[in-house]
């Protein structure tokens, strides 16, 4: 089972924000079922986390995640799912980078840890979603 992870969750951790723990034991769980993953977008959201690209690899390392490139297909998933958005009247809340990360846990993952915030419900219905369950 491969876990992609969205950034919301590792910002989380970092800042050690309320609920962080839950967090970190979902994905010790998930790390136990199989791999975790970031894609691109997601490592570039926590560039500002440490100094460099190698500090945030040893980050990443220490809590089994690794990175991986975005599939073509899943970038072009991303960018028809965004113009439909659009079309729809979605406003600029959202950017192509939330659909890029949706995009690749779809089709390069078996599921996404992530904080949703409506649109992935919406935009990425067959989106398996991780999330600690609610106190």
């Amino acid at each position: 089972m491969i876990t992609a992870i969205d950034s919301s969750v590792l910002w989380s951790l970092i800042k050690q924000e309320p609920g962080y723990q839950a967090w970190e034991n979902l994905l010790q769980a998930a790390a136990a079922d199989g791999q975790l993953v970031v894609c691109p977008i997601v490592f570039a959201e926590l560039a500002p986390s440490t100094a460099d690209a190698a500090g945030l690899m040893s980050f990443l390392g220490r809590l089994q995640i690794r990175y991986e490139p975005i599939l073509p297909a899943a970038s072009w998933l991303a960018g028809d799912a965004f113009r439909q958005y659009r079309l729809a009247g979605g406003p600029r809340q959202h950017l192509v980078p939330d659909f890029l990360i949706a995009a690749h846990a779809l089709m390069q993952a078996d599921r996404l840890a992530a904080t949703d915030r409506g649109y992935l419900r919406k935009w990425f219905p067959t989106l398996s979603l991780l999330q600690p369950k609610p106190a």
